[in-house]
């Protein structure tokens, strides 16, 4: 069965990735051979590869000041998590969270693998969904 968009899920901003998917990938735009990402109005896109190599990373260990961060949780309940960038062969460099959080489990050049995950819930009960990558397990 296919990702469905639920009624109360909403990506955290439209355009930057396909969704519902199976396979979510990012958008970029291209304009005179160069690639942006997020994408840039006006510009033709370019859905990006799903796949990359890990490039460099760190772990976020403490609550990001709000704003610009909106994430639901307090500074008791904060999760570290790891972000870095995650190279995509032949396209860009993707600032980005991951899934793993444990850096004893995360190595430079791991196969990571884009996914779409909660973010936050809104007041009203809307899941937002962002885009994260998951090392590619077994490989």
């Amino acid at each position: 069965m296919g990702a469905t968009l639920g009624a109360n899920q909403q990506p955290v901003a439209e355009g930057l990735f396909t969704w519902p998917s199976d396979e979510p990938q990012l958008i970029a735009s291209e304009h005179d051979g160069r690639l942006t990402f997020p994408a840039k109005p006006g510009e033709a896109q370019v859905l990006l590869k799903r796949r990359g190599t890990l490039w460099g990373f760190t772990t976020q260990q403490f609550r990001p000041p709000a704003p610009p961060y909106d994430g639901n949780d307090t500074a008791e309940t904060f999760q570290p998590y790891a972000l870095g960038y995650v190279e995509l062969p032949g396209q860009l460099l993707i600032q980005a969270r991951f899934t793993e959080s444990d850096p004893a489990k995360l190595s430079i050049g791991q196969p990571m693998e884009l996914v779409v995950v909660p973010y936050t819930t809104r007041p009203d009960g809307t899941e937002v969904l962002t885009y994260a990558f998951a090392p590619v397990e077994g490989e």
